[in-house]
């Protein structure tokens, strides 16, 4: 394959991957031929492929499995309104999403990350319940949250197939308030796992705090999801001015 003018090798092997898989021809779940076999069939060295594959995977086209190969990422994004935390069943259901659970661990912890000054988070070590969320069985969040005191075995049990807030709220606490921080972040190691993207992919990342009508009682929270996965729409009344 000869390179186009000014463009490196590698750009144009990717450049070529990403028609293929747009076209149809490397399908979603389908592992790509080995870097070996492209390499013969692009006419350059594996060296070349396995820089274009790798920064395929920096964009969320393909994924890397260690022993398997190298594979099509779904290409699914899931568009939530902004002002939506997301964080009980009816706000999945509203999205027009099925809504599922796995819980991943319980433990005690104390919340670390400077991002959550602004939400005023208790300074001791707090519960820590971490899941993963799935809508129509992909998954779209990796969910971090912190309640600052314990709470029953039957509500711990409910958090493995309810959202917290679900789970509380069937137990009589009252959310009076949602403050979310969004940003951008590069994902953890456990959103790395879950999603199976490399070390430095962006995340969509929204902090939040949940309000109770116990002034010591508030749930603080981190959700990350792929940039590729998971997407919000804000939408203003007509008498705000348009940005620039």
């Amino acid at each position: 394959m000869a390179a186009q003018i000014g463009t490196a090798l590698h750009e144009s092997v990717r450049q070529e991957i990403t028609r293929r898989v747009r076209a149809a021809e490397y399908t979603t779940g389908q592992a790509l031929p080995s870097a070996a076999n492209l390499a013969e069939d692009f006419g350059v060295s594996a060296i070349t492929i396995k820089r274009a594959l790798r920064d395929m995977q920096a964009a969320g086209i393909l994924r890397s499995v260690p022993g398997l190969g190298t594979f099509v990422r779904e290409q699914r994004r899931f568009i939530r309104d902004l002002d939506f935390s997301l964080t009980s069943y009816d706000d999945a259901l509203r999205l027009g999403l099925k809504p599922s659970i796995r819980l991943v661990s319980l433990t005690r912890e104390k919340i670390q990350d400077p991002a959550f000054d602004v939400l005023e988070p208790p300074a001791g070590p707090m519960l820590c319940v971490r899941k993963v969320i799935f809508a129509d069985n992909t998954p779209i969040m990796y969910d971090t949250s912190y309640l600052p005191r314990p709470v029953s075995d039957r509500v711990l049990d409910e958090f493995s197939q309810k959202f917290i807030s679900d789970a509380l709220r069937d137990h009589g606490t009252r959310f009076t308030k949602t403050k979310l921080l969004i940003d951008a972040a590069l994902a953890s190691q456990e959103a790395q796992q879950t999603f199976a993207i490399p070390n430095g992919y962006p995340t969509l990342r929204r902090l939040y705090r949940l309000s109770t009508t116990e002034p010591s009682f508030s749930v603080f929270g981190v959700t990350e999801s792929p940039f590729d996965r998971l997407a919000c729409v804000v939408e203003l009344d007509t008498d705000h001015q348009a940005p620039g």
